[in-house]
């Protein structure tokens, strides 16, 4: 493929979310900007109200879940935003910022399926089709659809012939269970790195407009996910949050395969990654790509069999990133140790290679943390 992509992580707050949050401000009547708005959110949505909402003079309040990152606390109130934590899940916060809003006079704005969010979102697509000559596929990711339903109408509009295709993460798949349905479904959601799709129930108004403008949904699973997180920060020296990732995966793990040759657009939605779960992703990318790998050596209790063991992973080009003895819960003969040893190495076949080495030169290895 030919890919471009759409850097809507390097917004201001980090995500898309801003393109709606300004339309939906904007359009608010004088009396009702100077009372303010509330909304429910635990991330994105809340940066973006309380961001856009100082811009214009608008008193923004966001009620998040009490379980919120605090780094994304602290940031709604630097940019300007009365925080109120409460609830322990999304579904009580937003509860409870309908409350707030009926008690105060507060305008209630949707995250995702508020017409002028949608509408807002759907900037991105007209930007595209201004900055891309001619692209045969522009693939969006899907939680609650509003992006999507934005993105996908403008596209549809302007270039019909351009294939709109959605992406979810399969632990969240509430756009698939809808359009199987025919209607919202609310949905068992699984965790998952994609945080920001992790909406149980697609919105009404966002789906009814999607439904109409998308050629194909696909899924990606975890690993994928982390894999396109570490390709994009390695090859684009670019951070991008699981629910950005999702359309490279697709892209990398054969789940758009007509697209062979076309010019893609792929949407990188938003950065805000929490940098101690970017480094976990990380490792976990290098684990799903066979760059990090874990096995249990049997060697010899006796002096020098480490040693031996160096030797022996490192003539294959590997590299020795934690060894761990384990001798309480090792064979039952007393003159061996269970060695727990973390290598680095080029992919899976390489790992198969440094295995294969292993046993010809007399060195037994087993799946991790097994002891038998």
């Amino acid at each position: 493929m030919e890919v471009f992509c759409k850097l809507d992580n390097l917004q201001r707050t980090g995500s898309f979310k801003e393109r709606g949050a300004r339309n939906a401000l904007a359009q608010l009547p004088d009396d009702q900007k100077k009372r303010g708005v509330i909304a429910a959110s635990a991330g994105n949505h809340a940066q973006a109200l309380a961001y856009q909402g100082k811009l214009l003079g608008i008193p923004a309040t966001v009620v998040m879940p009490q379980y919120a990152p605090l780094i994304k606390i602290s940031n709604c109130r630097n940019l300007g935003a009365n925080v109120v934590l409460h609830g322990h899940d999304f579904a009580e916060a937003k509860a409870h910022a309908h409350a707030l809003a009926k008690e105060k006079g507060l305008a209630y704005i949707d995250g995702y399926d508020d017409p002028a969010i949608i509408a807002g979102q759907g900037t991105m697509g007209i930007e595209i089709l201004d900055q891309v000559k001619d692209p045969d596929a522009v693939v969006v990711p899907v939680g609650g659809a509003g992006l999507l339903a934005g993105v996908s109408l403008v596209i549809k509009t302007l270039r019909p012939q351009t294939k709109v295709i959605a992406v979810e993460a399969e632990n969240v798949a509430s756009f698939s269970a809808a359009m199987k349905a025919d209607k919202p479904t609310q949905i068992t959601m699984q965790p998952t790195l994609a945080d920001g799709l992790a909406i149980p129930q697609v919105g009404a108004n966002a789906f009814a407009i999607a439904r109409e403008h998308v050629d194909q949904v696909v899924t990606v699973n975890e690993d994928q996910i982390a894999i396109a997180i570490l390709r994009l920060v390695e090859l684009e020296k670019t951070v991008v949050e699981g629910a950005a990732a999702t359309p490279l995966a697709a892209a990398l793990f054969g789940k758009l395969p007509n697209l062979g040759g076309k010019r893609v657009v792929l949407l990188l939605c938003g950065g805000n990654i929490d940098p101690n779960i970017l480094s976990r992703v990380i490792e976990r990318g290098l684990v799903a790509d066979g760059r990090l790998c874990r096995f249990t050596a049997v060697i010899s209790d006796r002096p020098g069999g480490l040693a031996i063991l160096s030797r022996q992973i490192a003539s294959t080009g590997a590299s020795i990133k934690q060894i761990v003895h384990d001798r309480a819960f090792a064979t039952s003969d007393l003159s061996t140790v269970n060695v727990l040893c973390t290598v680095e190495t080029r992919n899976h076949e390489h790992f198969a290679q440094l295995r294969a080495h292993l046993k010809t030169h007399g060195v037994e290895t087993l799946e991790a943390g097994r002891g038998d």
